[in-house]
């Protein structure tokens, strides 16, 4: 594993031995001498956050990841403060950057960027990875990553992800990441999904397309109540307003498409209520108290998760396996 660009790189062995990885680290970094430990198995390597759309829980998550593993980072949460407001193109920005660096981890606006950097790095003498942490409307694999493994705790007791039936609602025309998520779902058993969204905002053709061809059962509704006694897991998604044109997400209307305590009463009790955050009024803040909301330790996983991921670009993986034996 070199770039992490989309959610193609993955498949079942890989997504369980990060999983597996993750808790690993996890456990691992809870004694002292265990973070010490991971805080010295990186420590002459440097990481760019190139980082030129807003972002909270994805850039300091990433940024505690590398610092978990001794990494040093630097940073661009601008574009204006970089050379491209000089007229440097893309591609040479980014070549700077690898320059200085050995790993270059990037959010855009705009798809197909972190694409485009990985085919850069791809044709030059000195390439460095490069880890999507958001690239437009169309991925963002790190956080399906996280989700999967949010969703494989949550069911560690009932089989993991296999057989278990998948509500994702909100905006899902523009929201990348139902979009990745439901991209994964295609190495797992008996896995059904269900489409909720409100008129203009359904799943777009080309990922019903890609479940069809992988034979993943899915479906789409406006019916939330009708659908949520049969879920295992909803992952509840806001409107992404940044990518309106014509002001059109202020004619929805959320209070079809919301979970509040009454869809708590309609869920199964072994259900998991799921969020990438921020939210919006999509969930009451009641729903926080429900030992079903998975979407802040969701968030805490998130983390962990990428500390894995950049362990395992960096061939860390098996020294982390040492570290957890050294601590008995």
């Amino acid at each position: 594993m070199f770039h992490v660009v989309d959610t193609n790189i993955f498949d079942r062995p890989l997504l369980d031995e990060l999983c597996e990885l993750t808790t690993l680290v996890r456990t691992v970094a809870k004694p002292t001498e265990g973070a010490r430990g991971l805080q010295r198995l990186a420590p002459t390597r440097r990481a760019m956050l190139y980082f030129t759309q807003p972002s909270t829980r994805t850039f300091l998550s990433m940024n505690n990841a590398c610092h978990i593993l001794g990494i040093r980072t630097s940073e661009i949460r601008h574009p204006e403060v970089s050379s491209e407001v000089k007229g440097e193109t893309f591609e040479d920005s980014i070549r700077t950057f690898s320059s200085y660096v050995d790993l270059i981890i990037m959010r855009t606006p705009e798809a197909g960027y972190a694409a485009r950097a990985a085919a850069l790095m791809d044709s030059i003498p000195r390439p460095v990875p490069i880890i999507n942490a958001g690239s437009g409307k169309d991925q963002h694999p790190t956080q399906a990553l996280l989700d999967i493994y949010t969703l494989e705790r949550s069911f560690e007791d009932s089989g993991g992800i296999d057989g278990k039936t998948i509500g994702m609602m909100g905006d899902l025309k523009r929201g990348r990441t139902a979009r990745s998520l439901s991209r994964l779902m295609r190495h797992y058993e008996g896995v059904r999904l269900v489409f909720i969204a409100p008129d203009g905002f359904e799943m777009e053709p080309d990922i019903k397309a890609f479940l069809a061809e992988h034979n993943i059962p899915c479906e789409e509704t406006g019916r939330l109540h009708e659908i949520l006694p049969e879920l295992d897991a909803i992952y509840v998604t806001r409107i992404q307003s940044e990518h309106d044109v014509d002001d059109e997400s202020s004619a929805v209307n959320l209070a079809p498409f919301t979970v509040g305590t009454h869809e708590l009463g309609l869920l199964k009790e072994s259900a998991v209520v799921m969020h990438p955050l921020p939210r919006g009024p999509e969930i009451t803040i009641e729903v926080d108290q429900d030992p079903r909301a998975m979407y802040w330790r969701q968030e805490r996983n998130g983390m962990w998760m990428r500390v894995a991921l950049i362990a395992k670009i960096f061939d860390l993986d098996q020294e982390i396996r040492d570290l957890a034996s050294g601590l008995g």
